[in-house]
């Protein structure tokens, strides 16, 4: 006799109503967790300021040759930066003097943690060094500038290698890895990237500018 053809197995109705539950509860944890974030006095600007404090100890700590912990302060201090943004939009408690603030602290920070580096390649006498960190100061400042610019006169201009999380990839790895002989070459090639994106962008408007207006 031919064996009875076997039924596929199903998962018991009540484990399927056990695992919803389970993830219905996870769910409610996590809006109560954000409804009491959102309620609390935490500001986008008090994130802000934070990732800014973070930025200066790093810059403090590379000047005390402490790259590996100045690195992880530039991290974590980084991470706030785009937190900021995040929780504004999330909680409704954007402002904008929190946007001009941000902006502008994001400019600040990274000049002061390569401003620790450029002070140890000049105490090392470093002096191609010391260079080329000047050099991705100025050039860091100026693809945020050309953004900025572009806007202004309405083209968008989000192009180029080097952006902001690309940059702090470049000096977080040449921070943390410098006892591997990581820093030097890290801000070589920051410099190199951040000026041929301001190459990349000053293109970018000329070509959006030329472009025959639609009908």
């Amino acid at each position: 006799m031919a064996a009875a053809p076997q039924q596929p197995a199903t998962e018991p109705s009540g484990s399927r109503q056990r695992a919803a539950g389970r993830v219905g509860a996870g769910s409610e944890r996590r809006d109560l967790y954000r409804n009491k974030l959102i309620a609390s006095r935490l500001t986008p600007n008090a994130i802000s300021l934070t990732g800014f404090a973070l930025n200066i100890l790093a810059a403090l700590l590379v000047w005390q040759t402490e790259f590996f912990w100045g690195g992880v302060a530039f991290i974590v201090g980084s991470i706030m930066d785009t937190l900021d943004g995040a929780y504004s939009r999330m909680s409704d408690k954007a402002t904008p003097f929190g946007a001009f603030l941000d902006s502008t602290l994001d400019r600040i920070e990274e000049g002061i943690v390569l401003t620790g580096v450029a002070v140890w390649f000049a105490k090392e006498q470093n002096e191609a060094a010391v260079a080329a960190v000047v050099i991705a100061v100025l050039a860091s400042l100026v693809v945020s500038y050309t953004r900025a610019r572009a806007e202004a006169i309405g083209v968008e201009c989000k192009v180029g290698i080097a952006t902001r999380a690309v940059r702090v990839v470049i000096l977080s790895a040449g921070l943390v890895f410098a006892s591997l002989g990581a820093l030097e070459p890290s801000v070589y090639l920051l410099a190199a990237l951040s000026s041929f994106t301001v190459l990349q962008r000053i293109f970018h408007v000329r070509r959006q500018l030329q472009r025959p207006a639609d009908v």
